[in-house]
């Protein structure tokens, strides 16, 4: 099977180690790609993601049988709607249905006509009503922006005026409405599931560190790290969340007329009263696809061929009773502003260990050297048969690396150790 990958980040080459695996694979492309994920697939430049007539033109030429795309912004903006007009198979939902990630006012209202648990929120248009709101709330509270806003347009305000100045800001960036939600206690999770249609097949749990620094201090980031599986969310809150959470959605996504197709992440707060929703993303998530990719022990081309073509209901997915873990590892200033273009070198000393792999995110090739392009550069991912194993294996790889203008947190997965000592 002739199949094309889309992007080019550590998610996408987490997913291009697994694809290429499968005994099903033909000829296999990435578009662009990154240096990682040459070493499994042709890189095709110069087509931007965006250009979807263009992208789509190039699959009808090589034969493509599957396309599968990592980032949301091309499937929120109707690539897969433009694929399978043109009878090319897309694993990822069409427009209409990643709204589920690309409006969080979308979602709100779905989970409110659908009683789905998930935070008590809000919406404004300006900023003068939304701030009159938050002060009459008080803190903390959470101010969102609607839209696509890579997993950083979110605002958890412990005072008033930080919230009032995130509402602020929001608009004077250009924001059209924003949403405020009151502030859930509990520990998040992330769970994974393939929709098709109202079909619905759980596919991991992770856990993610969104802070840049040690101590979940720092600005909210992309995410510097992550683990899996997420020991907090048991058999039973992960059978509640998707019995009261992802099924009803894809239900009511079928009933409205844009059923579901594709991997739906929910984000969860797990409280004191149950899982409740934070947030969907319409993809796998970065950095938690890393650690669910090694954990898996299927065909992952034969799975999500069978989701993009209506076959869900036949899979049984098979996995690792290991753990996992990944360490982001970053250039000096992400999430800010920070400098490309420096030497990074020891990554096959860091892979030495067969249980560690290294997925490339924001790396390009200059000559013979392997540099830096981006916040997010490295995931060092290790597993083992426990986290604590997967941990030290994971931070042993990361000392053979050299790359003296980045960074990493030295604490991933700390919440779940510290647990399991308690």
């Amino acid at each position: 099977m002739n199949i094309l990958l889309l992007g080019s980040g550590g998610r996408e080459h987490a997913l291009a180690w697994k694809l290429a695996q499968s005994p099903s694979v033909g000829q296999f492309y990435a578009m662009p790609g990154n240096p990682g994920i040459a070493q499994h697939a042709e890189l095709i430049e110069g087509i931007p993601l965006s250009a979807h007539d263009t992208l789509v033109t190039w699959c009808k030429d090589h034969g493509i049988e599957l396309v599968v795309v990592g980032p949301e912004a091309p499937l929120v903006s109707g690539l897969v709607d433009k694929l399978e007009a043109a009878g090319i198979p897309a694993f990822g939902p069409r427009a209409a249905a990643a709204c589920l990630e690309g409006s969080k006012l979308f979602t709100k209202e779905l989970c409110k006509a659908n009683a789905i648990p998930t935070a008590a929120f809000a919406r404004f248009t300006n900023a003068a009503d939304a701030a009159a709101y938050v002060r009459a709330e008080g803190a903390p509270i959470v101010v969102k922006a609607d839209g696509l806003m890579a997993g950083k347009g979110v605002v958890v305000a412990l005072t008033t005026d930080e919230a009032v100045a995130a509402v602020e800001g929001i608009f004077a960036s250009g924001g059209t409405e924003v949403l405020i939600e009151e502030f859930m206690t509990g520990e998040e999770a992330s769970l994974f599931c393939l929709v098709d249609g109202e079909t619905v097949l759980p596919f991991g749990s992770a856990q993610d560190h969104k802070r840049a620094f040690d101590g979940d201090l720092g600005p909210n980031t992309g995410g510097m790290g992550a683990y899996s599986p997420a020991p907090v969310l048991t058999e039973e809150l992960e059978r509640r969340a998707i019995e009261e959470i992802v099924r009803p959605t894809a239900k009511a996504m079928v009933a409205a007329g844009t059923p579901y197709r594709g991997v739906l992440y929910a984000g969860l707060m797990l409280t004191s009263e149950g899982p409740k929703l934070v947030e969907y993303n319409c993809r796998f998530g970065d950095p938690e696809c890393q650690v669910l990719m090694p954990r898996f022990r299927g065909d992952l081309l034969e799975v999500l061929h069978a989701t993009a073509t209506g076959r869900l209901a036949q899979i049984t997915p098979q996995w690792s009773d290991d753990s996992a873990i990944t360490v982001v590892y970053a250039t000096r200033g992400y999430p800010g502003p920070h400098q490309v273009g420096s030497e990074i070198s020891g990554l096959d000393a860091a892979e030495a260990d067969e249980n560690v792999l290294v997925f490339q995110a924001g790396t390009k090739q200059k000559g013979t050297k392997l540099v830096s392009n981006g916040g997010r550069v490295l995931n060092i991912t290790a597993t083992g048969s426990s986290l604590g194993e997967a941990q030290a294996r994971a931070y042993a790889a990361a000392e053979k690396i050299n790359w003296p203008d980045g960074f990493y947190r030295t604490d991933i997965g700390w919440r779940a150790l510290g647990n399991a000592k308690a």
